[in-house]
């Protein structure tokens, strides 16, 4: 690339972990301070929810859901739609350590469009009082493919539905469809990324404005079939990058290669959330969000070729 654009090689950055002293500030009040952290979004959100070993993940829930998934030392190259990352490297001396990425296109914005779009609630925060009104969601599943599906399906001709309507359907019952829509997409993804990786979920651990819902991260405990870790402090980014910087100055005695050494950072308030229902019923609604899926997909494909 250097040679096709007629590039020299001395006016290129070196490449640098994401732990190491890079320099320092040299002007203004901050003089002096060393740099010492660089680490992407979604990679400083998984070292802030502090997956540093193989097999943990994390799921930033915002207008979409970013899914990230550490495979250790090796690189894993995916077969179900998923992107191989590099997570982070902790220091000049260390290895780098990978990551499967799974990003979903909807999560929030799915409540935004309830208040937005068909007037269902007056503010975000409502849906929760709303779908806290069944238990279920009577059969009533919502395939939030505004635009097509992203991983792991990967179906731009896919189109939202709302599949299993019944004369008894609800506005709660909607409330309560919209919620599990980004708990079955996560599982989804979830799933494909252990069968990649050949290893299991531990745990997953959650930032972002969804999960600020009790209601929310029960039902993505209850249709993944996993425990959802939830901190009370959830600036995940913020603290995955200054983790990093922390472990290269050698602050508080903070090692990310070492985990143990984190152990106490960021658990005051921390909450778990379990799986309530039992394995018949999370996998009878698992089948019927494959079904409604499957009836999404191909929709405007379909349409343009009448």
């Amino acid at each position: 690339m250097v040679n096709f654009f007629g590039l020299k090689k001395n006016i290129l950055p070196q490449v640098k972990s994401s732990s190491e002293i890079y320099g320092e500030i040299s002007e203004g009040v901050l003089k002096g301070v060393k740099i010492a952290g660089i680490v992407g979004d979604q990679q400083a959100a998984l070292v802030g929810n502090k997956c540093l070993t193989k097999g943990e993940g994390k799921n930033t829930y915002g207008t979409g859901a970013f899914v990230l998934f550490h495979t250790g030392d090796a690189v894993v190259k995916s077969n179900r739609g998923l992107i191989s990352t590099v997570a982070y490297q902790a220091g000049p001396n260390s290895k780098p350590a990978y990551a499967l990425e799974g990003s979903i296109a909807v999560a929030g914005s799915a409540i935004s469009w309830l208040r937005d779009g068909i007037k269902l609630i007056d503010k975000v925060g409502q849906v929760n009082e709303l779908a806290a009104q069944c238990e279920d969601t009577a059969g009533l599943y919502f395939v939030t493919a505004f635009s097509g599906l992203l991983a792991p399906y990967w179906d731009s001709t896919a189109a939202g539905m709302l599949i299993g309507l019944t004369s008894y359907t609800t506005p709660a019952h909607i409330a309560r469809a919209t919620l599990e829509a980004a708990a079955f997409h996560t599982r989804a993804v979830v799933e494909a990324m252990a069968t990649d990786a050949e290893h299991g979920l531990k745990n997953l651990k959650v930032d972002g404005g969804m999960t600020n819902s009790d209601l929310a991260m029960q039902i993505q405990a209850d249709l993944g079939g996993f425990e959802v870790i939830r901190p009370e402090m959830r600036e995940s980014t913020a603290l995955g990058a200054a983790l990093l910087a922390g472990s290269a100055i050698g602050l508080f005695g903070w090692d990310v290669n070492d985990p143990h050494t984190l152990e106490k950072v960021n658990t005051k308030g921390s909450k778990t959330f379990k799986p309530s229902l039992t394995e018949e019923d999370m996998e009878t609604r698992w089948i019927g969000w494959k079904k409604a899926i499957q009836r999404s997909r191909g929709w405007t494909e379909a349409y343009e070729s009448d």
